[in-house]
């Protein structure tokens, strides 16, 4: 986290306001902001999905491709999640060699969705050991205004749910011309989502917009899903130096399983 690209004035009024418990958008510190979804964005991708988080928006693409699965699983599919943050998209990025955000968001995304087991992997293989299914997640920020992970992490999550299966030919090739094969396998009922909490002075709070998140000192990504009709964190990451007190974790805790059924029921609202 870093406070360098706005005033300590700014962030003094933040901080105050966070301490009353206020938000200069009307939110009160645990809530979100308005969730859109929309499918079918590219008639390119096997599936897409464009979500809005207030005013952040992220397109992500799934596309297809055969290959020869990971030697330490030769009897399942592969995922593989990559993330492409542009200039033109956030005031904060510049071109040049790929930042640490547009490095860390498709990671934890990918975590976020790999430890779900969301995708039924073992359900990708075409040739046992030789030739199987891989699923490539593209994640495009549109605008960037705050809180890039987790609307990246729902989009990820939607555009699974829209994917399709192309067919093959009979030499084993795509024939991205010929009618779907069917939905990609997932497992019913599991769809990650990330949390992500933040904190400024001692003050935590959730979904911040751009210049909220520029103020905090460190976040906290949270990556839950239900399993067995339990709620399940299956990744965990902290950027920046400051820490969280136990009394903070607890918080978190206490608040963590409302918001992702909250966040869970609007994405299944699209679905």
């Amino acid at each position: 986290m870093s406070s360098m690209a706005i005033s300590n004035q700014t962030i003094e009024s933040f901080k105050k306001m966070f301490s009353e418990g206020k938000r200069f958008d009307g939110r009160s510190l645990t809530d979100s902001r308005e969730l859109k979804i929309e499918y079918n964005v590219s008639n390119k991708a096997e599936g897409s999905a464009r979500v809005k988080l207030g005013k952040t928006e992220v397109v992500a693409g799934i596309k297809l491709q055969v290959g020869a699965p990971y030697p330490d699983s030769p009897n399942k599919g592969n995922l593989m999640v990559s993330g492409d943050l542009l200039p033109i998209a956030s005031p904060r990025v510049e071109m040049g060699p790929p930042q640490f955000t547009a490095i860390e968001i498709p990671r934890l995304v990918d975590r976020a969705i790999r430890e779900s087991s969301m995708i039924h992997l073992d359900k990708l293989v075409i040739t046992p050991g030789e030739k199987v299914w891989t699923v490539i997640i593209d994640i495009y920020p549109i605008n960037d205004d705050g809180n890039l992970i987790d609307a990246a992490t729902i989009a990820a999550t939607a555009a699974l749910h829209n994917a399709k299966l192309p067919a093959l030919d009979e030499n084993g090739k795509i024939d991205y011309h010929a009618p779907s094969t069917g939905k990609l396998p997932l497992r019913e009922g599991i769809a990650p989502i990330t949390v992500s909490f933040f904190k400024l002075g001692n003050s935590i709070i959730i979904d911040p917009t751009r210049e909220e998140e520029e103020a905090c000192d460190v976040r906290v990504s949270w990556g839950v899903s239900i399993w067995n009709g339990k709620h399940v964190i299956n990744s965990c990451q902290k950027s920046g130096a400051e820490i969280f007190s136990a009394s903070e974790l607890e918080h978190m805790m206490k608040i963590l399983p409302n918001k992702f059924n909250e966040l869970s029921e609007k994405l299944k609202s699209y679905l």
